[in-house]
C-alpha cells in the first residue's frame, strides 16, 4: 500500500527521469507535489521528508573522472509541503539525511588507487573537523605496539599501510546514552593469498561500505545535534597477496588477547573488526552496532536488498523493527572452535557461512552488551539498474536506518 517508502521511491525516480531528461534537452527545474500527500492521505506518514530524500537521493550522480557530456543537469527540485509550523525543521533534517547518505555513496564509489588506508584517514579527519567531531588516527606502527594485530595482518601484504580511525561526538547535554558504532573499512578486498575469482574483483571498492556509512553517521549526528553520545571504531586496511601476506595456517593475536586460526585470507573482515569491536567496548557503551559488507553468505541467502541483523534479542529486534533477524545458532559458534587459537576466522561447513561470521564477532563482545551486527554485502553495492531513490554503484546502506537508530536512543533517560 502506499506509504512513506512508495513517496520516497516515487521521488527518486522521477528525479532519474528528469535527470536523464535533462542530459538530452538541457537544464531542467522541477515542481513536486509529493510533500504534500499526507494532507489527503492518512496513510501516508512524513510525506515530506520522504519526498525531499526520494529527490535528493534519486538525483544523486557518480561521474568520478568521466568528462562532463553536452547535456544539461536537473538544477533542483521544489517539494511542495502542508502549512506546517514544523515544515523547515523537517526539511533541514531530511537534507542532512541526504547529505549523510550521499557522503557514503561518494566514498564507497571512490577507486582504491584514490582512497588507500591512509587517504581515507585523512578524508574523514577533514570531514570531521568540519562537523566539530574529535578524531583519532592510529598508524601502523602505533597498531603495531598497541596489538591491533587483526588489522596489522591483514593490512600486511599491501604496500598501503592500514589505519584506525577513532570519532567522537559528544553532544552538549551531559550523561546521554552512549552508543559505539564499528564498520569494515577494507578499501580493496583480493582475498589476500586466498585470492578471489576475476569476475566480479572490481566491486572490491565497496568492502569500506560499513565503514562509510559509520563515518556519515557520526557527522550527521552532529550536524543534527542528536543528544547522544557516539564513538566511531574505524579499521582501515587493504587485503592484497605478497610476500609477506597473511597466510592460511596463521594464528593471529588480536587487541584484547583473542587468537584466530587462519583458514582462509579472505574471511579478513571479521579480524580487523575483532579489533575494532575489542577497543570500542572499552568505551562502556551502552549499545554498540558494528556495520559490514562481511558475507557472501549473506547476499546468497537475502538477496542483494535486505540487511541481514545478528546480535543480542534486544538491540537486534529494535533495528529490524518489522523485518526478520536473523539467527546465531549456538551450533555454528561451536563450528568456529580452533584446537590451536580461540577461534577458527571461518567453519568448516559452507552453509551458515553469515553466521559463522556473526558468531566469529560475538566472541569479543562481552556478555551483557547490547550488541548488533549488520551485515551489508548485498544492499552496500547496487550492479544492476537504478531503481527509486538507489543508483547503481554504492547505494549508502545502512546510513539512514542508522541515522533513525540514533534518534530513537536519543530520546532514551540521561545514563544513571
Amino acid at each position: 500500500g502506499l506509504c512513506s517508502e512508495t513517496v520516497r521511491r516515487a521521488g527518486g525516480s522521477a528525479s532519474r527521469a528528469l535527470a536523464d531528461l535533462a542530459a538530452e534537452t538541457g537544464d531542467v527545474t522541477a515542481v513536486s507535489l509529493l510533500g504534500d500527500l499526507s494532507t489527503d492521505l492518512p496513510g501516508v506518514v512524513d510525506a515530506t521528508a520522504a519526498a525531499v530524500e526520494g529527490h535528493a537521493l534519486g538525483g544523486y550522480r557518480y561521474t568520478g573522472q568521466r568528462r562532463p557530456g553536452a547535456g544539461g543537469r536537473l538544477r533542483s527540485v521544489t517539494v511542495v509541503a502542508p502549512d506546517l509550523q514544523d515544515a523547515p525543521a523537517v526539511f533541514s533534517r531530511a537534507c542532512t539525511v541526504v547529505e549523510a547518505v550521499a557522503c557514503a555513496r561518494d566514498l564507497v564509489n571512490a577507486p582504491a588507487s584514490v582512497l588507500t588506508p591512509d587517504a581515507y584517514a585523512r578524508v574523514i579527519a577533514d570531514l570531521a573537523e568540519r562537523s566539530g567531531v574529535t578524531v583519532e588516527i592510529l598508524a601502523e606502527r602505533e597498531l603495531a605496539d598497541r596489538g591491533f594485530g587483526g588489522l596489522t595482518a591483514v593490512g600486511r601484504g599491501s604496500a598501503h599501510p592500514p589505519r584506525l580511525v577513532r570519532m567522537h561526538y559528544l553532544p552538549e547535554v551531559a550523561d546521554r546514552p552512549k552508543v559505539a558504532l564499528v564498520g569494515k573499512g577494507v578499501t580493496f578486498d583480493a582475498g589476500g593469498i586466498s585470492l578471489k575469482k576475476p569476475t566480479g574483483m572490481d566491486t572490491m571498492i565497496s568492502d569500506m561500505g560499513g565503514s562509510a556509512a559509520v563515518v556519515a553517521t557520526v557527522l550527521a549526528a552532529a550536524e543534527l545535534e542528536l543528544p547522544v553520545e557516539v564513538t566511531a571504531t574505524v579499521p582501515l586496511a587493504e587485503n592484497m597477496p605478497d610476500g609477506d601476506a597473511l597466510r592460511p595456517g596463521d594464528i593471529v593475536h588480536h587487541y584484547g588477547g583473542t587468537t584466530s586460526e587462519i583458514l582462509n585470507t579472505d574471511a579478513e573482515g571479521r579480524l580487523i573488526l575483532a579489533d575494532a569491536l575489542a577497543r570500542a567496548v572499552e568505551d562502556d557503551p551502552d549499545l554498540l552496532v558494528d556495520a559490514a559488507t562481511l558475507t557472501g553468505a549473506q547476499v546468497a541467502t537475502l538477496g542483494d536488498r535486505i540487511t541481514a541483523v545478528m546480535g543480542t534479542p534486544s538491540l537486534r529486534d529494535r533495528i529490524v523493527e518489522h523485518g526478520r533477524p536473523m539467527p546465531l545458532p549456538a551450533e555454528i559458534a561451536t563450528d568456529i572452535r580452533s584446537d590451536v587459537a580461540d577461534v577458527r576466522n571461518t567453519g568448516s561447513s559452507r552453509w551458515g557461512a553469515m553466521a559463522a561470521a556473526g558468531q566469529y564477532l560475538a566472541h569479543v563482545i562481552p556478555v551483557g552488551l547490547d550488541w548488533a551486527h549488520l551485515d551489508i554485502a548485498g544492499p552496500a553495492w547496487n550492479s544492476g539498474a537504478a531503481r527509486g531513490y538507489t543508483p547503481g554503484r554504492a547505494t549508502g546502506v545502512p546510513v539512514r536506518t542508522l541515522i533513525s537508530f540514533l534518534g530513537e536512543v536519543s530520546e532514551l533517560p540521561t545514563r544513571q
